[in-house]
């Protein structure tokens, strides 16, 4: 959390409570009260305020009458419906990106693939949730629809929360997939590119479910 920063906008407040929801540094359950976070993140209480407003209307958060807000419980329902839906978009997206990539945006899916990489080998794996959602917005921008990349922003907070605690486990594979779609975007071989994204959204998904399908040894890591 940044303590330093008081010029940060209310918008940028919103970013950084609800990273710190999905990297877990505020658990599911916990109260969120408007004084703490104003001291945490450096700002006044009125950003802090907006952005728990903000948080509430995405699912991030809830509030309940004379005791406060919380962070809110993904159920397994809502990941699998995330889920699903994803899988059916994320696969467009690509097709369309193949076609009407630019070269700027393809550099930056090959920019954002190299610098998970080099999280990967550093073992900086707290810079992966960032770097993954913005890839994955990238590549929806690149399919020229606002409306996909719009979409596509929204549902990547929610995944970038499902899909936190598998990080460790999928890391190396998740980049090296990402470098493959980036080949298909640049060979701009739609086919190509959208069976590699399914491919990849499948095995995110299998191993989302085989984590929770059984409970990890005690003691045990990501």
């Amino acid at each position: 959390m940044d303590s330093t920063n008081p010029r940060m906008t209310k918008q940028q407040v919103c970013r950084a409570i609800r990273d710190d929801i999905i990297r877990g540094v505020f658990a599911p359950g916990q109260r969120l009260t408007e004084d703490t976070l104003a001291e945490s993140y450096g700002v006044s209480r009125v950003p802090v305020r907006e952005a728990l407003r903000t948080l509430e209307a995405e699912g991030f958060a809830y509030s309940r009458p004379y005791a406060g807000t919380f962070v809110a419980e993904l159920t397994e329902d809502e990941a699998a419906d995330l889920l699903e839906i994803r899988a059916l978009l994320e696969p467009l997206c690509a097709s369309r990106a193949a076609q009407r990539r630019s070269p700027e945006q393809l550099g930056r899916l090959k920019e954002l693939t190299a610098l998970g990489q080099e999280s990967v080998r550093s073992g900086r794996l707290d810079d992966l949730t960032r770097l993954n959602s913005r890839f994955h917005e990238v590549l929806a921008e690149a399919s020229g629809s606002s409306l996909l990349a719009g979409l596509i922003t929204q549902l990547g907070w929610k995944i970038a929360w499902v899909y936190a605690v598998e990080l460790p486990r999928r890391a190396t594979d998740s980049w090296d997939e990402h470098e493959r779609i980036c080949a298909a975007l640049e060979a701009r071989d739609a086919d190509l590119a959208q069976r590699l994204v399914t491919e990849h959204i499948a095995h995110a998904t299998t191993a989302y479910r085989l984590r929770h399908a059984r409970p990890a040894p005690s003691g045990a890591g990501s």
